[in-house]
C-alpha cells in the first residue's frame, strides 16, 4: 500500500474529526512503515538463518567426505605398500632359490639346505628338484606341514607343474602357475601357486626347481602385522572370486575397500584390503564448533555489510556509467589505440585500430600466445623480446623490437608522433601516425604502454595531389616564360634566317657556271650554310609548336640516330676545347615516338653543358661520355662529364628557368629540356659521377 492509497482511505471513512487526522495520519503511515521495515527485517533474517544451517550442513558433510577420502588414500597407500613387499619378498626367495641351485653339489647338501630354507620362509610349502622330463629328482616338505599332499597327490597335479616349467623353459625365466585348491584333512584346505625356476648350466637347462607357495601364509607372513591389524587382507582373482584371507576388519557403519595388481610372470592376483571405519571422530566435531563461532561472527559482519550495500551499488552504477561512457567514447572515435603491458603484449584495442589493421581484437590478442606465432617473426628475437605483432612490417620487425625494448626502461613520451608503417591483414601498407605514453596505475607505478594512431593515407593522398598540382603549376610557369621567350626568338630570328637561306641560294645559282677549284670549296660551304639555315629554322618551328602546346611531328625513330646527328656539332666544339667524345650505344635498341628536333637539341644542349662545365680540367683530362642504353621498358640517354660537379645551393636550382652560373647565359637550357622530355613521358635527373664530375640522364618510354 502506497501513501496515496492511505490518503484516500482515511479521508473516505468516517470516524474522527478534522482536527484529529493529522496525528492519526502520522501514525498510520509509521504503523506502515514499521510493518514494511519489520517485513524485510524479517525475511532477511529468516534468509540468513537458512543460508547459516545450509552451510552448516555442508562443511559437516564436507568434514565427513573428507575423513573418508583420507580413511581412503590411507588404504591405498597401505595396499600399495603391502604389493611391494609381497613383490620384494618374492624376489628375495627367487634369489634365495638360485643360489641354493648353485651351492648345491650333492642331493644331501641341497636337500638339507632346502630344509634350512623352509624353516626361514612359512610361506613356503615345498621344494622339488625335478629334471628335464618335470620328473621329480629329490623333494623337500615344509616342516610346517607334515601332510601337505594327504587328500590329493602330486601326480595329480603333475599337468599344472609341466605347464609352468614350459612357460619357464620358453622365458628362460621363473614362471608362476595358477592358484590352485589344496585339500587338507578334516575337511580344510588352502590356496597355492607353483614356482617354477629353470636350472642353467653353461646356457643350457638341465632341469627344473619347484617351490609351492601357500596364499594365506603369504598374507600372513609377507604383509605383516602392522598392515593387517584391523584390516581384512585377501588374495582374489581379477574376476572378484576370493582365494585367501588374512584379518578381520572392526564392524563399522562404512567399508573401505582398495584393489592392487599383483603382476607375476604367468600369473596375476588381486591384493584386496577391506577396512570399516565409524562415523565422524574429533576432526569433525571441532569443525561443527568452529563453524558455528563463525557463523555467529558471520551474522554480525552481514548486519555490518548491509549498510554498505546501497553505497555499494550507487557505486557500481557509477562505475558501470562511467565504463559505458567510455567504451561509447573509444568506439566514437577514429584514432587507433592500442595498449600494451611491460613485457610488450597487446592488453587492448578499439574499433577503430581494427579496422585500422585489418584485424579482430581477438586475433590480435591470440597473436601474443607464443603458439603461435605467426609467420613474419624475425628468427634472431632472444626469448625476452617483445611479442610479434601480425601487422609489423617484415623487414622492420627487429627494429620495432628494439623501440620496445628501449621504451621499457624509459618514460619518455612521444608527444610529437612518429611515423611509422603498417600492414594489413589485406598485404597494403599503411601509413601511420604513433603517439605514446606510459600507463599509470592508481599507486603511481607503470603498467604499460598506450599508443594512439593516426591513419596519414588521406593525408599523404592530399599531400601527393598538392604535390603534382605545384609542379604542375611550376611547368605551366616554365612554359609560360619559355613561350615568350621562344615567341621573341621565333619572331626575331625569322627574317635573318631567310635572308640567309636566300643569300646562300642565290651563291650556288652564280657558282654552278664556275669550274675552278675556288669554286667547288664555296660550294661546299654555301651547302652547309644553307644546311644550318634550313636546320635552325625546324628549330624555331619546333619551339613555336612546342610553346603552342601543338604536337610536333613524332615519328618513330631509332635513338642511335639522334647521336648521329648531333655528333657533327659536338665533335666541333669538342675540338675547339680539347675534349675527348667517347660514345657508346646498344646493340639492337628499339624505335621510339619522339620529335626528333627537339630531342636533338635537348642531347646538343646537355652535351655544349658539359663541355663547359670542364674547362677548369687540364686538357688531355677533359672526356665527354655520351651512351644510350636499354632500361627496362625504356630506353635511357645519360651525358657525363669529369668536371668539378654541381653544388648542393647550385642543385636545388637547377632547373628553373633564368638561372645560370654563366656570364652570357639566360638560365632557359635546362628548363626547357626538363619540359621537352617531360612531354615525352620521360624524366630528366642528375646525379654526382665519381671520382668526379656530373652525369644527367634523361629516359624515353617505349610506347
Amino acid at each position: 500500500m502506497t501513501t496515496a492509497d492511505s490518503k484516500a482511505q482515511a479521508s473516505a471513512a468516517p470516524g474522527p474529526s478534522a482536527v484529529d487526522w493529522v496525528p492519526m495520519r502520522v501514525r498510520a503511515q509509521g504503523s506502515l512503515a514499521w510493518a514494511m521495515f519489520s517485513g524485510r527485517r524479517g525475511s532477511l533474517w529468516l534468509l540468513l538463518f537458512v543460508l547459516v544451517t545450509v552451510m552448516l550442513g555442508t562443511l559437516v558433510w564436507l568434514a565427513g567426505r573428507y575423513e573418508a577420502s583420507q580413511v581412503q588414500e590411507k588404504l591405498e597407500r597401505d595396499t600399495g605398500d603391502a604389493v611391494q613387499d609381497i613383490r620384494t619378498a618374492l624376489t628375495r626367495n627367487l634369489q634365495q632359490m638360485q643360489a641354493l641351485q648353485n651351492d648345491s653339489g650333492t642331493p644331501a647338501t641341497w636337500i638339507h639346505e632346502s630344509e634350512q630354507l623352509l624353516r626361514d620362509r612359512r610361506e613356503l610349502l615345498r621344494l622339488e628338484w625335478r629334471d628335464n622330463t618335470v620328473d621329480v629328482l629329490w623333494k623337500v616338505n615344509s616342516p610346517y606341514q607334515t601332510r601337505l599332499f594327504s587328500r590329493v597327490t602330486r601326480a595329480q597335479l603333475q599337468s599344472d607343474v609341466v605347464q609352468t616349467c614350459t612357460q619357464a623353459k620358453r622365458a628362460s625365466s621363473p614362471s608362476y602357475s595358477s592358484s590352485y585348491f589344496l585339500p587338507q584333512d578334516e575337511g580344510s584346505g588352502q590356496e597355492a601357486m607353483d614356482l617354477c625356476l629353470p636350472l642353467l648350466i653353461s646356457g643350457r637347462i638341465t632341469g627344473y626347481l619347484v617351490a609351492t607357495y601357500s596364499l594365506p601364509n603369504m598374507l600372513s607372513d609377507l604383509v605383516g602385522p602392522q598392515l593387517a591389524r584391523g584390516q581384512e587382507v585377501s588374495f582374489t582373482e581379477t574376476d572378484g572370486t576370493r582365494l585367501a584371507m588374512h584379518g578381520a576388519a572392526r564392524r563399522g557403519s562404512r567399508v573401505f575397500t582398495a584393489q592392487q595388481l599383483l603382476n607375476l610372470p604367468g600369473n596375476t592376483l588381486v591384493l584386496r584390503m577391506d577396512s570399516r571405519r565409524t562415523g565422524p571422530d574429533l576432526f569433525p566435531n571441532v569443525l561443527t564448533a568452529l563453524v558455528t563461532v563463525l557463523s555467529i561472527a558471520l551474522m554480525s559482519v552481514v548486519v555490518m555489510l548491509g549498510r554498505d550495500m546501497r553505497r555499494r551499488m550507487q557505486a557500481e552504477r557509477n562505475l558501470a556509467d562511467a565504463l559505458a561512457f567510455r567504451k561509447a567514447m573509444e568506439d566514437s572515435l577514429i584514432t587507433g589505440l592500442q595498449a600494451r603491458d611491460m613485457q610488450g603484449h597487446i592488453r587492448y584495442v578499439n574499433p577503430a585500430f581494427c579496422q585500422m589493421v585489418g584485424y579482430t581484437a581477438a586475433e590480435l590478442l591470440e597473436s601474443q600466445s607464443g603458439s603461435a606465432a605467426l609467420s613474419g617473426a624475425s628468427s634472431e628475437a632472444s626469448p625476452n623480446s617483445p611479442p610479434y605483432s601480425p601487422y609489423w612490417p617484415s623487414e622492420r620487425v627487429d627494429e620495432i623490437r628494439r623501440g620496445i625494448s628501449q621504451r621499457k626502461s624509459s618514460v619518455t613520451q612521444l608527444r610529437d608522433g612518429v611515423e611509422t608503417v603498417f600492414v594489413r591483414k589485406d598485404g597494403r601498407r599503411l601509413p601511420v601516425l604513433m603517439f605514446v605514453a606510459p600507463l599509470i596505475n592508481a599507486l603511481g607505478e607503470q603498467t604499460g604502454w598506450m599508443s594512439a594512431f593516426v591513419d596519414l593515407t588521406e593525408q599523404r593522398r592530399i599531400e601527393e595531389m598538392s604535390r603534382a598540382s605545384q609542379e604542375r603549376l611550376q611547368a605551366t610557369a616554365r612554359l609560360a616564360t619559355v613561350g615568350e621567350m621562344a615567341s621573341l626568338l621565333s619572331h626575331e630570328l625569322n627574317q635573318p634566317l631567310a635572308a640567309i637561306s636566300s643569300y646562300a641560294s642565290g651563291s650556288l645559282n652564280m657558282l654552278e657556271d664556275s669550274t675552278s677549284t675556288l669554286g667547288a670549296e664555296l660550294r661546299i660551304a654555301m651547302s652547309r650554310i644553307a644546311e644550318q639555315a634550313e636546320r635552325a629554322g625546324k628549330v624555331i618551328k619546333s619551339v613555336h609548336n612546342f610553346v603552342r602546346r601543338r604536337e610536333g611531328q613524332r615519328e618513330l625513330l631509332n635513338p642511335a640516330a639522334l647521336l648521329d646527328a648531333v655528333m657533327p656539332l659536338v665533335n666541333l666544339q669538342a675540338t675547339k676545347l680539347e675534349v675527348q667524345v667517347i660514345a657508346h650505344v646498344d646493340e639492337d635498341l628499339p624505335a621510339v615516338w619522339c620529335d626528333r628536333t627537339m630531342l636533338e637539341q635537348v642531347l646538343l644542349n646537355l652535351a655544349r653543358n658539359a663541355m663547359q662545365a670542364m674547362e677548369a680540367v687540364p686538357g688531355g683530362q677533359r672526356q665527354l661520355s655520351l651512351a644510350i642504353e636499354r632500361a627496362g621498358e625504356a630506353v635511357l640517354f645519360s651525358v657525363a662529364d669529369c668536371g668539378q660537379g654541381i653544388s648542393p645551393e647550385v642543385a636545388q636550382q637547377l632547373f628553373q628557368p633564368f638561372f645560370t652560373t654563366k656570364l652570357e647565359g639566360m638560365g632557359l637550357g635546362l628548363s626547357l629540356c626538363r619540359t621537352v622530355v617531360e612531354q615525352h613521358g620521360g624524366i630528366l635527373e642528375f646525379e654526382r659521377r665519381e671520382p668526379q664530375g656530373t652525369i644527367f640522364r634523361f629516359s624515353l618510354p617505349l610506347r
